[in-house]
């Protein structure tokens, strides 16, 4: 299962935090401060799991094998010119394909974006939560497939962009309600 989704700038303002296990405010971002300071820090040339930060390591008196394995215990990274992209898992997860889950997530926002980039993410977060959304619901990954993410937020965008009115004032009270105008559902 994946507890959070978190992505960080360079200078570790976070772009996008995403908990699927709910957690208090303050351990939320003392858990950002600290895994952005465990990442940032490491060379490129190391691997991209990290053991979770001792705030979350879940308690050694309730150590039976099903807690211990629904409990969060990995930091999976990658880091893109100015972004670090980052999963929390338990150990269930395949480290490689929590890799490629990020790998895929960064290509959906590219090809929706067009050569993404961090303005992108500040300003249409609401596309990037959508992307996320189609790939992982409840912290359980649904979505891997590049085109069928990306046409599903594709066909999200369209739903929210109808035109309301398109200057032809035709209609009930000057409402618009006349051709090719979306009056609702």
């Amino acid at each position: 299962m994946i507890n959070a989704v978190l992505v960080f700038n360079n200078n570790g303002q976070p772009r996008l935090t995403k908990f699927y296990t709910q957690l208090d405010t303050s351990v939320q971002q003392r858990l950002i401060s600290e895994i952005f300071t465990l990442v940032s820090a490491r060379p490129a040339s190391s691997c991209n799991f990290l053991p979770l930060p001792p705030l979350l390591t879940p308690n050694q008196s309730h150590s039976s094998s099903s807690a211990s394995n629904d409990a969060p215990s990995l930091v999976t990274y990658r880091h893109y010119a100015t972004l670090y992209f980052i999963l929390i898992s338990t150990s269930t997860e395949s480290p490689l394909a929590l890799l490629d889950l990020i790998q895929v997530f960064v290509e959906a926002l590219d090809r929706l974006f067009e050569n993404v980039c961090e303005l992108d993410l500040i300003f249409n977060f609401e596309t990037q939560h959508a992307v996320l959304g189609e790939m992982i619901v409840g912290g359980v990954v649904v979505e891997t497939g590049l085109e069928r993410v990306v046409e599903g937020v594709r066909a999200q965008g369209r739903v929210a962009k109808r035109p309301v009115n398109e200057g032809r004032g035709t209609g009930v009270g000057g409402l618009g309600l006349g051709q090719g105008i979306w009056a609702g559902r």
